[in-house]
Parts: C-alpha cells; sequence; structure tokens
C-alpha cells in the first residue's frame, strides 16, 4: 500500500499542499492514506508525520513530493528512512525519483548515508580543532566555575586562618560540593 505524507511550513492560506497532494494521487497514493502537517520542517513535533510512521506497515512504502518534505536535514531524513528501512517499509521521493525498493534507490540512500556519516566527523574535527586553538590561547570550554577567583583567593584565606568548611559554605553562600570541587581544581587544599 502507498501512504503519502505533504507539509508545507506554514499554516496560513497562502501554503497549500495542493501541488504535493495532486502529485501524490497521481503516484496511486490513495486520498484516504494521506497525512499532512503543516509546520517548520525543524520542528519534532509534527502530528501529521507520527500519524503516517505509525500507520505504515511491512511491504508499505512511504512516499514524499520532495526530500525536504520528510526531514529537516540529512541526518534527520535517514533517520526516518533507515527506521523505516528496518520495520520492512519501503521510501520513495517522487521529485527526486529515490525508490528503495529498486537497486539505484537503494545505492543513493546508501551515498545519502555516507555523506551524512562524513558531515558528522567533519563537525565533530571542527569543534575538536576550535576547542585546541581555544586551549592555546589560554581559555578553556564548558561551563564557567561556580567560584570566581577572586572570591577563591578569600576561601582559601579562610582556610588558612582555621575556618571550617561549613562556615565558609554559609558565609560565601556556596554549596558544599561546589567548595570541595573548587578546592580540587586548586593544588589539593581539602
Amino acid at each position: 500500500m502507498l501512504v503519502g505524507y505533504m507539509r508545507v511550513s506554514s499554516d496560513n492560506h497562502r501554503q497549500t499542499t495542493d501541488l504535493q497532494r495532486d502529485a501524490l494521487l497521481q503516484a496511486g497514493v490513495d486520498e484516504r492514506h494521506l497525512f499532512e502537517d503543516k509546520a517548520s520542517g525543524a520542528r519534532d513535533d509534527r502530528p501529521g508525520l507520527a500519524q503516517a510512521l505509525d500507520y505504515v506497515r511491512a511491504g508499505d512504502c512511504l512516499v514524499v513530493w520532495k526530500l525536504d518534505r520528510l526531514g529537516h536535514s540529512l541526518s534527520h531524513l535517514l533517520g526516518i528512512v533507515t527506521d523505516l528501512q528496518a520495520r520492512g517499509v519501503a521510501f520513495r521521493s517522487l521529485t527526486e525519483q529515490m525508490d528503495t525498493t529498486t537497486p539505484h534507490g537503494e545505492f543513493l540512500f546508501s551515498v545519502f548515508g555516507a555523506l551524512a556519516q562524513y558531515e558528522r566527523a567533519l563537525t565533530k574535527e571542527r569543534i575538536m580543532a576550535g576547542l585546541e586553538a581555544a586551549q592555546r590561547r589560554g581559555k578553556r570550554g564548558g561551563r564557567p566555575y561556580a567560584i570566581r577567583e577572586e572570591t577563591l583567593v578569600a576561601i582559601r584565606q579562610a582556610l588558612q586562618n582555621g575556618a571550617s568548611k561549613a562556615a565558609i559554605c554559609r558565609t560565601f553562600g556556596v554549596k558544599r560540593s561546589t567548595l570541595y570541587d573548587a578546592l580540587a581544581r586548586e593544588s589539593g587544599i581539602m
């Protein structure tokens, strides 16, 4: 059975699914098996897509007018199609002429998967290079320390003067675990 999914980006009257509907009907999708969303593709809460994905069964084929109607990124699209394949559901995009039931479509899907993996590897590489460059400039990534350096100087002075850690926590308004973390970062004062 062919199941169709359509999406337009907004709910205003100027964007309609008429073009997509006509193409899906012409491709053989029954009117009763059409699902629709009027929402941005970047949104994860698309009820029409969720209904279509719940509706399809092994042996069915999910049909879209264009790839960008289904997924908001290459990795998102691949995740959906991979899930469909694992469930025995085929996928077909009319505009790009991709059909996972054909050897050509299966090959294209494999190429898309390799491209998505390459994109993830490049992104990770860029992040690591950026972190290393920041470290060379003396910056550190991550969440800022809970206790500022000038407060830590005062805490160290109070500890040297014999104040208890409980008193320091009350005086400086810090949690005990935060104090221990800050002291552990220091030269082993605990």
